[in-house]
């Protein structure tokens, strides 16, 4: 059994839950920087981003990580599974890498599965997040709002 912890925000009169937020999850092995492949990651930052910023909701950590070496345990899919149980809700998931079944079981479970290329700064993942909201969605992402029923009643800006 995958041990998962989390660490969860309560929202308040200052941070009320923002409606029409995009719930995202970023792979990270200290909670600054996306470094991690999705098997590997130790913790996950979600966030809900909007138009106009950002806010942490939660940080989950998970103590069985995979190791990188491209083979699978007879118990991987357990931990794929626990991974995928912890981030239900996010609309998107971002990593260095993802692998065939974990993506399968995320896509199932309405994750948008986004592979980044290199390590990054969390900032610079939120704000290229909040851009691309502000802007003009590309129509994936369009499709992903819709679906979560997060798309804001004002048009894109292309729309208007």
């Amino acid at each position: 059994m995958t041990s998962v912890r989390r660490l969860s925000l309560v929202p308040d009169e200052i941070h009320p839950r923002c409606s029409g937020a995009l719930r995202i999850a970023i792979a990270t092995q200290d909670m600054k920087m996306l470094n991690a492949h999705f098997g590997s990651a130790k913790r996950f930052a979600v966030y809900d981003v909007t138009r106009d910023g950002w806010d942490l909701v939660e940080a989950v950590s998970f103590a069985d990580v995979s190791d990188e070496s491209g083979k699978h345990r007879a118990e991987g899919d357990g931990r794929i599974t626990s991974k995928v149980d912890a981030l239900r809700g996010c609309q998107l998931l971002f990593c260095l890498a993802i692998g065939g079944p974990s993506a399968a079981k995320a896509v199932a479970a309405k994750i948008h599965p986004i592979k980044v290329g290199h390590p990054e700064p969390i900032l610079d993942v939120l704000s290229r997040t909040r851009k691309m909201l502000r802007t003009a969605p590309p129509p994936w992402l369009r499709k992903v709002l819709t679906e979560a029923g997060a798309a804001a009643n004002k048009p894109f800006e292309d729309e208007a």
